[in-house]
């Protein structure tokens, strides 16, 4: 089985002074290159931690994540930070979008911190716009644009870099249910076309159903998937 995604026996726990949290409590996890997976679960469950252990943005207290046959436990964080900015996207709830550049001007930043000169950024930028149906819109500043615009603004961002997995905490949880829905249609597209693997943090079981399957987490622990 060609997995892109594999945690093993994955134990995420936080300290604050003396009380002690085990946020993930022996999770096992595998997830197939191309494969649009969302994970569910009450607040508090567990989903964002999984997320960001298996992104590599937080280490593990125990166990082993393995992303495109790397263990991330044998990465500096140089390595894993370059790996992070090389091979996966990123969308957040809350867009993340710098309000004094405008649309393709915050699209085009990875590549510019990842080396690629100005004009080629600069035309990577516009093709990812254009794939999410912002090419007039470029020009304009986040405070221009509509909660679906700035969405799809963070999701041009995320995926300039062409990357093979895509990471999305809650997506549309800032949106209305319309605007939602076509923000999910659009990840689904963007997945079926270019063969992108994504992992999804959702509390919207509509959204969930669209994509090929759901993991349900409680307390720490995977109870479906």
């Amino acid at each position: 089985m060609d997995y892109i995604i594999s945690g093993k026996n994955i134990h995420k726990t936080y300290e604050t002074g003396k009380i002690k949290v085990n946020a993930l409590r022996g999770v096992d996890i595998d997830v197939e290159k191309g494969e649009m997976v969302t994970i569910m679960g009450p607040s508090g469950c567990g989903k964002t931690t999984l997320l960001n252990c298996l992104s590599g943005l937080d280490d593990v207290t125990v166990g082993e994540v393995w992303v495109k046959g790397k263990n991330l436990a044998e990465m500096t964080d140089n390595e894993k930070a370059k790996h992070r900015a090389n091979r996966m996207g990123f969308i957040f709830q809350f867009y993340n979008l710098l309000p004094v550049l405008n649309a393709v001007e915050n699209v085009e930043i990875p590549l510019l911190v990842s080396g690629y000169k100005r004009n080629e950024a600069r035309q990577k930028a516009i093709e990812a716009l254009d794939q999410v149906g912002l090419s007039n819109w470029k020009g304009h500043r986040p405070a221009e644009l509509s909660g679906g615009q700035r969405q799809r603004v963070t999701i041009a961002r995320a995926l300039v870099n062409q990357p093979a997995i895509v990471w999305a905490d809650e997506p549309t949880g800032d949106l209305d249910s319309e605007n939602s829905m076509e923000i999910m249609k659009l990840l689904k597209r963007l997945n079926e076309e270019k063969g992108q693997t994504f992992v999804i943090v959702t509390h919207d079981l509509k959204n969930a159903e669209m994509t090929h399957g759901i993991i349900k987490m409680e307390s720490g622990k995977i109870v479906v998937d």
